[in-house]
C-alpha cells in the first residue's frame, strides 16, 4: 500500500513538473538485462591448487538509448570479469544491469551527461551485487567489480572525443562509453 502511495505521488510530481516545463528526472525502474557465467573448466579448476596468483581482467561499459515513449530512456552497464590461471579460464561472468529513466525539461546537453554520470552511476551498484552474488554461487573465491567514478570518466571520454573531432575536423557528438 505505501508503495501504490509512492507510486501515485511520483506520477503527480511527474504531471506537476511536465506542465510546468521544470526539471525532472526519475528512475522509473532497475533490472537486470542479461547475465550469464562460464566455468569451461570445472570440476577439475577446483581439485588442483593454483601454483600462481590468478589473473583477473575486469571490463565495463556504459550504453544508453532513448525510447519511443516520450522522455524516457535506457541505460545499461555491463561489466565482464574474466579471472584465469595458466591460460586456463577458473571463470567468466557477465551481466548487463538495465535502468529506465524519466528525464524532462533539461537541455540535450544536461541530459547526455545525466545519462552518462547519474543514471550510470545509480544502476551500477546494482550490476556490482549481482555479478559478486554469480560469482558466490560458483564456490570459488569473491572478485567484485571496482567503485567507478563516472564523472571522471565522462570527462575523460569527451575529451577524447573532442581531441579525436578535431583531428577529424568534425563536431558530431557520440555517446560516451566507458572501458576499465
Amino acid at each position: 500500500m505505501a508503495e501504490e502511495n509512492r507510486t501515485e505521488n511520483n506520477e503527480a510530481q511527474g504531471q506537476q513538473a511536465q506542465q510546468s516545463n521544470e526539471p525532472f528526472f526519475q528512475m522509473v525502474r532497475c533490472y537486470m538485462k542479461d547475465a550469464s557465467l562460464e566455468m569451461p573448466h570445472a570440476p577439475e579448476i577446483f581439485m588442483t591448487a593454483p601454483q600462481e596468483q590468478p589473473n583477473v581482467d575486469i571490463q565495463f561499459e556504459v550504453s544508453n538509448r532513448a525510447l519511443q515513449m516520450p522522455d524516457t530512456y535506457e541505460v545499461v552497464v555491463r561489466g565482464t570479469i574474466t579471472v584465469k590461471v595458466q591460460d586456463k579460464t577458473m571463470f567468466l561472468v557477465e551481466g548487463k544491469q538495465s535502468g529506465l529513466f524519466e528525464i524532462r525539461g533539461i537541455p540535450a546537453e544536461g541530459v547526455h551527461h545525466l545519462l552518462n554520470v547519474l543514471c550510470a552511476g545509480t544502476i551500477y551498484p546494482y550490476l556490482r551485487a549481482n555479478l559478486a552474488d554469480l560469482i558466490n554461487r560458483t564456490g570459488l573465491p569473491p572478485v567484485h567489480l571496482p567503485e567507478v567514478n563516472f564523472e571522471a570518466l565522462y570527462q575523460q571520454r569527451m575529451a577524447q572525443q573532442a581531441q579525436k573531432q578535431q583531428a577529424n575536423g568534425t563536431t558530431t557528438a557520440e555517446t560516451p562509453q566507458a572501458n576499465a
